[in-house]
């Protein structure tokens, strides 16, 4: 349960990294009292709305036939019907998040400008245009084989996709509202509900991410939260030096891709340990961090061009 919270953690801080970035140039144009507000009262709204009533709202839909409270215990239960309402839910939950990390994974190596940490990054980059391709046959495939399973697995991994273009379509929106709010005359007040809003948009990777970890909401609530409370602090202070680790995306997107196929194996009743997820995530971030370090001392202390 420590290691799963800690993976929780990280994972969230890792894959938050880029909003962070943009986060911290809208904050230093704003007066030092807005920021510390950004910082203690915004916290409150993005753990506990976005980071603890998503995952409930999803548990609960996925198994209509809990009531609230059960949709947050329901993995501590001893009751019978509430874990057979779980386990029957499991697959079609887990077969969604799975496609919309993997669809997630394959955006950032086909499309999105990167410093190319491994070989064939670059490669795949320059083919971008295939990612559409890419992204439809492996759908084809995962809803082929989910309909071996039950149709409504099936239905989960379309509904991932689905989630991923609309949420896709968002966050663009998102990275440009921000990047407005750098040259435009908003007050402290509105780009702090503008940094608010986007951020809601920004933590469902996260989210989706978690169940990869554990079903249970509690344990999403406090890993994710702490996650939060972490990117929070990143962004007040050290950002800067955050950004020097060129290759902490690089690690992100992998652990995604990871966690992704977690799930889906999950989802077609593959036993997958528990502990996989965290040590996973800890492991290729671990790589790419000490990758970004010798980068740095390569390059004298400056950040490496991509």
């Amino acid at each position: 349960m420590v290691l799963t919270v800690i993976g929780l953690c990280f994972f969230e801080t890792i894959s938050s990294i880029d909003n962070a970035i943009i986060n911290a140039e809208v904050l230093g144009t704003m007066q030092p009292k807005y920021r510390r507000w950004f910082l203690i009262w915004g916290i409150l709204f993005a753990v506990f709305a976005i980071r603890g009533l998503l995952p409930w709202l999803i548990i609960w839909l996925a198994t209509p036939g809990l009531g609230p409270w059960e949709a947050v215990t329901a993995t501590f239960s001893n009751d019978p019907r509430v874990l057979m309402a779980v386990e029957s839910a499991a697959p079609i939950l887990l077969s969604g998040g799975g496609t919309f990390l993997i669809f997630l994974f394959f955006h950032w190596l086909f499309l999105e400008d990167k410093h190319f940490g491994l070989k064939g990054e670059k490669f795949f980059f320059s083919i971008g245009i295939w990612f559409y391709a890419v992204v439809s046959i492996l759908l084809s495939a995962i809803v082929w084989l989910a309909l071996q399973e039950t149709p409504m697995m099936a239905f989960g991994a379309v509904l991932g996709s689905t989630a991923f273009f609309i949420t896709h379509g968002f966050k663009q929106n998102a990275e440009q509202a921000e990047r407005k709010m750098l040259t435009t005359g908003l007050s402290d007040i509105s780009k702090i509900f503008y940094l608010e809003v986007i951020d809601a948009t920004f933590s469902i990777d996260g989210v989706l991410g978690a169940f990869a970890f554990t079903l249970s909401v509690p344990l999403i609530l406090l890993g994710n939260g702490l996650g939060a409370i972490v990117v929070r602090q990143l962004t007040i202070g050290n950002i800067d030096r955050i950004k020097k680790y060129i290759f902490l995306k690089n690690g992100a997107m992998y652990s995604i891709l990871f966690l992704g196929i977690i799930m889906l194996l999950d989802s077609f009743g593959v036993e997958v340990p528990s502990y996989v997820s965290p040590v996973i995530t800890f492991g290729v971030v671990g790589f790419f961090f000490f990758k970004s370090q010798r980068a740095l001392k390569a390059n004298g202390g400056v950040i490496p061009k991509g």
